[in-house]
């Protein structure tokens, strides 16, 4: 059964504010690697401490944290950062 990719407003309006280059990069990840795939475990990295639960998706020099629902097949993406910024303070 094929997940589906959900955005918060947050993440999606973050997604907008980018360069073109980074912005069609970041939705052609979600596009080919997540949506629709039957494992989207197999392309990130379970994460610890704060964020224990959620999932990194690396993106060059981006990180998608998301949260993985298993009984709804989604991967809610939470948010949208900068690889400096990524792991500062809570989701």
């Amino acid at each position: 059964m094929p997940w589906t990719v959900d955005l918060l407003e947050d993440v999606a309006k973050t997604l907008e504010r980018l360069d073109a280059t980074a912005r069609n990069r970041i939705r052609r990840f979600i596009r080919e690697r997540l949506q629709g795939t039957d494992n989207p475990r197999q392309w990130g990295k379970i994460l610890t401490g704060n964020y224990a639960g959620l999932w990194r998706y690396r993106i060059g020099d981006y990180r998608l944290v998301c949260q993985l629902q298993d009984a709804r097949l989604v991967v809610l993406a939470v948010e949208l950062v900068h690889r400096s910024d990524a792991y500062k303070g809570n989701p």
